[in-house]
């Protein structure tokens, strides 16, 4: 019984990892290609798969696409909910949001610019996936910020804009990377790069909701 057990639960790893890697070569594609540009075909090859073998694990590229943009925007709120931990300031909870929201973008560029593409289409596979998933938390975000400026924790700023200014900032390192790298004379943004935008995103955000750089 043992013996079975360990068997299964192999068999659920490799299916885990064969999984991630047909998504991960998915998500290259799309952000490449965008969706009407991308075959299941190609995308099998990407993965070093057969065809047979992907439509197994997903059965129609529709199918795969909203699987790729349902798990980004699953990171992004699992690693984005806005909650105050015991004894945080507010300045605290901004600066771990920015990182954490630089961090997406550093390491998972594919996945924003297929979101990206999703929402400047109108957004036909996600939209109900938003209101029924993001809405939700982006409200009780903003009324955390609200509840900061009635206490005067921080300035009175517009706490719905604040998000999509400080999501702009940092989404645009993964959306328009190619433009970032052009601009500052590299083939490809490294670390430090992002460290630096980091950096710069997080002390125009301290100064708007009238923090101290340093929180000092």
């Amino acid at each position: 019984m043992m013996e079975k057990k360990t068997k299964r639960t192999k068999q659920s790893i490799n299916r885990e990892e064969l999984e991630s890697r047909i998504l991960r070569s998915a998500e290259a594609l799309f952000a490449e290609k965008g969706y009407s540009g991308s075959s299941m075909e190609a995308i099998a090859m990407s993965a070093n798969i057969s065809k047979q073998n992907l439509i197994y694990y997903f059965p129609n590229k529709e199918l795969l696409y909203q699987r790729v943009l349902k798990e980004m925007l699953d990171i992004w709120i699992e690693k984005l909910s806005f909650l105050e931990a015991h004894g945080d300031t507010p300045e605290a909870v901004i600066r771990r949001y920015v990182h954490e929201k630089m961090q997406l973008s550093r390491l998972y560029p594919n996945g924003s610019k297929v979101f990206a593409h999703e929402i400047i289409s109108g957004a036909p596979v996600l939209k109900e996936y938003l209101i029924s998933h993001l809405k939700p938390q982006f409200d009780r975000d903003v009324e955390i910020v609200k509840s900061w400026i009635n206490k005067g924790l921080i300035q009175n700023v517009d706490p719905e804009h604040l998000f999509f200014t400080i999501w702009a900032a940092t989404q645009t390192y993964a959306d328009f990377s190619v433009q970032m790298e052009v601009l500052l004379g590299r083939t490809k943004l490294d670390e430090n790069d992002f460290s630096r935008a980091e950096e710069a995103v997080t002390s125009f955000v301290m100064r708007a909701i009238g923090a101290k750089k340093n929180n000092e």
